[in-house]
């Protein structure tokens, strides 16, 4: 093998190992594990919503990518997650079966944004703290 070729398969090697490098990071680069952090922010879901009503840009700076505990009234059920007072959704990491409509818990999440549309925060990475 002469030295062009030798270079032309470490630099092919290369790129292969860096385009599986950043796939690996997109898909994994952002996981935490919330479980163990402490809540940047204990509030209820009134109090939370009416601050992202008020001022969106000042409360995502606030808030977007932090673990934040909530609390509320059950209003809606999934497989997947709860809605807390018509406002909150979130996506439980497990699913948990016992959780009924009108029952008041405390969520712990990460806020990945604020739908202004229909006037919904949503988390994930969900997991309840009190029921």
């Amino acid at each position: 093998m002469n030295k062009k070729t030798k270079l032309g398969v470490i630099a092919l090697f290369s790129i292969i190992v860096g385009i599986f490098g950043i796939k690996y990071y997109i898909d994994h680069g952002g996981e935490r594990n919330l479980s163990s952090e402490d809540a940047a922010f204990t509030v209820t879901s009134k109090s939370i919503t009416d601050e992202f009503t008020t001022s969106m840009e000042a409360s995502n700076k606030k808030y977007l990518e932090k673990a934040v505990a909530i609390s509320g009234k059950i209003t809606a059920t999934s497989p997947i997650g709860v809605t807390i007072d018509k406002t909150i959704i979130c996506n439980l990491t497990t699913p948990d079966t016992s959780l009924k409509n009108d029952q008041t818990v405390t969520v712990k999440g990460r806020i990945v944004g604020y739908d202004e549309l229909m006037g919904e925060l949503k988390l994930d990475q969900c997991s309840i703290l009190k029921n």
